[in-house]
């Protein structure tokens, strides 16, 4: 019987993962939303009669989605939770005049994860493994904030032990069980909010898999970022970004912290409770073009957070296989539809590629490691199928030593493996 349950509580994604040997299996969940092997990072809460008159009704994951979507107007809708876990700044959100920090909402979403797991939930489970990135997303992260919040949201399971361990790490250690000989390993794991690079020496010893880790890196941007590029230049626009308003006799431009802040559709549900929304609705009245911040109001009031997303990460998939892409997202009227050429897609990105592929030279630099002596790049995680993140690589490795696969599975796939190893500490962050 497993007994370590592997946790990748991803920006976007979730998947937990349990190990029998050298045999792994994704936890499946089943949900008012169907059945999944893998859970969105999304909460949902409404008010239900049903419940009592102070009771919410909260779903997770797909079924949150489907909430919500049902519910427009009715239902306060959160994603992307983790992108929250080592910014200071972030003190909690009122749900329905109730303040939840992030540890409430990290605890909500994995026990609603472990009711959609029912019977599949491990009762007996000694140890629980969580992946962490290398560097957290945010301005200025704080990772001991971030383990703090961690520790305090799984230690109210009970787990007897609780350990951390570096997502690309995991990965690797995922990769590695079909490695036919020793090899030294690159992973590069793109999230949805950061990139992390693990440089880990592969053997086998004794008929034991061995390993030596050599250096880690990372940056917090990766495919949300990329999402924020699209809204900025093509969204922002249209909903008053670069439009004046009069402040008695001055013509000032509307502050674009306005506009930071729609760019991340994650906290639009964050943005509509605060002070900074209720300054943007005064603009209103002294704007010299008003329509387009009633629009920019109006996508707030609506939730149109998520539709948004899905029209943007529509377009961006598109472009990893066109030169072109169309945007289409109706909420913004006759403006909502437009070609997206690759080549614009890529300048607007231009300074997310340069620090992701800063981060590459950073931890071959630090562990004076020459690309030639790498004998597997191992890429994982939606943003590596992004053409220009892709050159990166191909521009410094032979083709034959890239590898990708297990987008979504092989972080957890791999906490849980490392989970069950009595050398757990070897493979820890402390």
């Amino acid at each position: 019987m497993a007994q370590a349950l592997g946790l990748d509580f991803g920006t976007t994604n979730t998947v937990l993962a349990t190990a029998d040997g050298k045999t792994t299996h994704s936890m499946g969940f089943t949900s008012s939303a169907g059945e999944s092997d893998s859970m969105r990072t999304a909460l949902s809460f409404m008010k239900d009669g049903k419940l009592g008159a102070s009771a919410l009704k909260v779903e997770a994951g797909h079924a949150a989605i489907r909430q919500f979507i049902d519910n427009p107007g009715d239902c306060r809708f959160l994603q992307s939770i983790k992108t929250f876990a080592a910014s200071a700044l972030f003190q909690g959100t009122l749900i329905y005049a109730k303040r939840h920090s992030f540890e409430d909402l990290m605890e909500v979403f994995i026990r609603r994860l472990s009711n959609y797991a029912g019977s599949n939930w491990p009762s007996d489970v000694a140890r629980i493994v969580a992946g962490r990135p290398v560097h957290f997303a945010g301005a200025s992260p704080d990772p001991v904030l971030a383990t703090q919040r961690y520790n305090e949201a799984l230690s109210r399971f009970g787990f007897p032990e609780v350990h951390y361990v570096y997502e690309p790490v995991a990965a690797a250690f995922y990769f590695a069980q079909n490695l036919k000989s020793d090899a030294t390993v690159l992973v590069a794991d793109f999230g949805g909010g950061t990139t992390d690079y693990s440089l880990i020496r592969f053997e086998t010893v004794g008929g034991q898999l061995k390993a030596t880790p050599i250096g880690h890196s990372g940056v917090g941007i990766a495919g949300d970022h990329f999402d924020a590029r699209i809204i900025d230049n093509v969204v922002a626009p249209e909903i008053g970004k670069g439009s004046h308003f009069k402040s008695f006799d001055k013509i000032l431009e509307v502050p674009t912290n306005y506009y930071s802040s729609f760019s991340r559709w994650n906290q639009l549900s964050i943005f509509k409770t605060s002070r900074e929304y209720e300054d943007l609705k005064k603009l209103v009245r002294t704007a010299l073009e008003p329509e387009k911040l009633e629009l920019f109001i109006d996508l707030v009031d609506h939730d149109e957070g998520y539709p948004l997303y899905q029209a943007v990460s529509a377009t961006k998939m598109a472009l990893s296989a066109a030169d072109e892409a169309e945007f289409n997202f109706s909420p913004l009227g006759r403006a909502g539809k437009r070609m997206v050429a690759r080549a614009d897609f890529e300048s607007w990105i231009s300074d997310d590629l340069a620090r992701i592929e800063g981060a590459l030279d950073d931890v071959l630099e630090k562990t004076n490691t020459e690309a030639g002596t790498i004998d597997k790049v191992f890429l994982t995680g939606g943003t590596s199928f992004v053409p220009a993140v892709r050159r990166i690589f191909t521009e410094r490795f032979d083709t034959d030593r890239i590898e990708t696969g297990g987008e979504m599975l092989s972080i957890a796939h791999g906490l849980a493996l490392i989970g069950e190893r009595d050398d757990i500490a070897q493979w820890t962050v402390q």
